[in-house]
């Protein structure tokens, strides 16, 4: 018997026998102008110009909501005025479609902010809370100090261009985020395809549909909000658990169909990294 061949052969086996080390998924390509995507084990799974300066458009609404889960009480119910109505058609934001006279919820409003993303329900919540808007616009930063979001300043509720000024980065969207989600009435509200407010004396019936595609393109996704304007491009703040983990990315100035599709492969590529970890 050859020696040499049986120890080749033993080696062989043996190599055969010890199981590889997780193969990390590839990296999925981003072109998005910033990106940033973190677990709540505290993982960094993509960064890109994340601490980087820039407009937010609409994730703005994320700190409304925030602040008005701490300021009101959610049956409360809000008058929607001429101005709020006017506020979403002469800025060109998007709209709840709210009329004058309405009184809705709070709750029922913040369905209109976040999943519609309308700008009317935007002034009415931040013209009650502040009361008046410049006073709800400094709650906005100071929540924002309290949050050590450094990178952040905030000029209205809504994140239309004016008055202008308003920033973010990447990774304070998605610190944000992170705060927003342990509530659980934000959790409900940013996750629901749908709300139906129905028709009664006190209101309009209002069928709203959640402008956040990844909620029908991926299993386990919690929202959380779109943005849009020129200067911003489009942006997506997302969450998803995965792994046992939480999972919060976001996306700014990207392309519209694309950052659904971008944010759902960055979720799987976690997930991977997660598994494999």
């Amino acid at each position: 018997m050859r020696i040499g061949g049986f120890i080749g052969s033993a080696i062989l086996a043996l190599v055969l026998w010890i199981p590889s080390p997780a193969v990390a998924a590839d990296t999925p390509a981003v072109g998005a102008g910033a990106a940033y995507v973190i677990d709540s084990a505290g993982t960094i799974h993509y960064g890109k110009r994340q601490t980087r300066r820039v407009p937010v458009a609409s994730l703005v609404k994320v700190m409304t909501a925030y602040v008005v889960l701490r300021e009101a009480k959610l049956g409360d119910r809000i008058t929607v005025t001429s101005a709020d109505v006017r506020h979403a058609v002469v800025n060109g934001a998007t709209t709840a479609a709210l009329g004058r006279g309405e009184r809705l919820t709070v709750r029922d409003l913040l369905y209109g902010l976040m999943l519609p993303s309308g700008g009317d329900a935007a002034n009415a919540l931040a013209r009650t809370y502040g009361p008046g808007k410049p006073a709800f616009v400094a709650k906005m930063n100071a929540a924002a100090r309290r949050l050590g979001l450094r990178d952040t300043h905030y000029t209205n509720a809504d994140g239309l261009p004016a008055p202008a000024g308003g920033y973010s980065t990447a990774v304070d969207q998605v610190r944000l985020a992170k705060a927003a989600l342990a509530d659980p009435t934000f959790r409900t509200i940013v996750s629901r395809e749908r709300h139906i407010v129905p028709r009664t004396s006190l209101q309009r019936a209002h069928t709203w549909r959640n402008t956040n595609k990844l909620l029908q393109q991926a299993d386990g996704v919690l929202g959380v909000k779109t943005g849009y304007t020129r200067e911003a491009g489009f942006c997506l703040l997302f969450a998803g658990d995965r792994g046992g983990r939480r999972v919060i990315g976001v996306l700014l100035g990207d392309q519209d169909a694309r950052r659904f599709t971008t944010a759902g492969k960055l979720l799987d590529y976690a997930d991977d990294r997660i598994s494999g970890g």
